[in-house]
């Protein structure tokens, strides 16, 4: 994990802003995918590939600020 602690926040903010909710029309990627998960619809390989891709860089946001809330 420190790897997270030396990259600067601003690429883990670029990355799930771009990559995270790429494609942006007609509604971000990540948006559709989780509306499918909750719907129960959310079944082929390559639905749930595309969620663990455009949710990884939200992930590592969270990952971030957390670990630099719980710095000392």
């Amino acid at each position: 994990m420190n790897w997270i602690d030396r990259t600067p926040m601003i690429l883990f903010v670029v990355a799930a802003l771009t990559l995270g909710l790429a494609p942006f029309f007609p509604e971000p990627h990540i948006w559709e995918k989780l509306k499918m998960l909750v719907a129960g619809t959310l079944r082929k390989p390559i639905d749930i590939f595309d969620l663990v891709l455009h949710a990884t860089p939200w992930l590592f946001l969270i990952a971030k600020v957390i670990r630099m809330i719980m710095k000392p």
